[in-house]
């Protein structure tokens, strides 16, 4: 577990739940992720699938208090107004009370909005509603930039979490250590980088040494580099091996050498100039 700024407690590993088609493929998926072990659960309106994500979460068979749920505001609901509208949708579909944590998805950036600081600000505006009226635990951004996250950081409540694209050969260090300076937690999505990365001969070499798979060896090093991982699978063997990466750690010549993985394989979407 790791402690928030405001002193939540936030699970180390989480699942994410993107591609999972609404339906019984992702309340299998998630009620699976459950059982073997996961408590943090990663949807977004845009996935389509928050109504089975809750819905799944609510027959589990674990306590609410327990859970650890996380959606987002969509691009086309950025805005004061739009967004507590949008965030009482989600909330409608996923069948819940509280949320735990709420992430603005992307940024409004300067390549199609010339008042991209205000709409991002006005936006993160009605995510401080929510915290002060408790209907969320913690708020933060998705996919911020430096130049985007500086504005809110000075606000009433500063972000307390920035979902990034992170995996070896796209480590995004320059972003992850301006969120560590000032006290923002990184959390990965596609922290395997699509399975394509886990072909890389460092990963490879470092998962024999220690008994382990390539993923269990990127896994490890977000996590050495305090950078909270959100991997996703619908196999269950999967989803246990992807939660047992506690009982090894990587020396610093081995971080080092996932570290210096050339750049390859992101998704290739890039805040600034994101479509939406």
């Amino acid at each position: 577990m790791v402690r928030l700024p405001n002193g939540v407690q936030f699970p180390a590993i989480g699942f994410g739940t993107w591609q999972l088609a609404d339906g019984p493929e992702a309340e299998k998926a998630v009620i699976d992720a459950v059982a073997a072990g996961y408590r943090l659960f990663d949807t977004a309106v845009v996935y389509r699938n928050e109504a089975s994500v809750g819905r799944a979460l609510r027959i589990c068979g674990v306590d609410r208090s327990e859970l650890f749920v996380t959606t987002k505001v969509w691009n086309d609901c950025r805005g004061y107004d739009t967004t507590l509208r949008a965030f009482d949708a989600s909330m409608e579909r996923l069948g819940l009370s509280y949320l735990d944590l709420y992430l603005i998805h992307w940024p409004a950036s300067a390549s199609r909005f010339p008042d991209w600081e205000q709409i991002n600000l006005d936006t993160w505006r009605a995510l401080t509603r929510l915290y002060r009226e408790k209907r969320v635990r913690a708020i933060g951004v998705s996919n911020f930039l430096p130049h985007h996250l500086r504005a809110l950081l000075d606000a009433e409540v500063p972000p307390m979490v920035n979902q990034l694209e992170i995996h070896p050969g796209y480590a995004q260090r320059e972003t992850v250590e301006f969120c560590r300076t000032h006290g923002v937690i990184p959390e990965a999505w596609s922290p395997l980088g699509r399975g394509k990365v886990l072909a890389h001969p460092v990963l490879q070499s470092i998962a024999t040494a220690h008994g382990k798979t390539p993923a269990q060896v990127s896994l490890r090093w977000s996590l050495q580099s305090g950078v909270l991982p959100l991997p996703r699978t619908v196999n269950p063997a999967r989803m246990r091996e992807n939660l047992d990466v506690f009982d090894f750690a990587l020396s610093p010549e081995e971080m080092a050498a996932v570290d210096g993985i050339e750049p390859f394989e992101w998704s290739g979407k890039h805040p600034d100039t994101f479509p939406y």
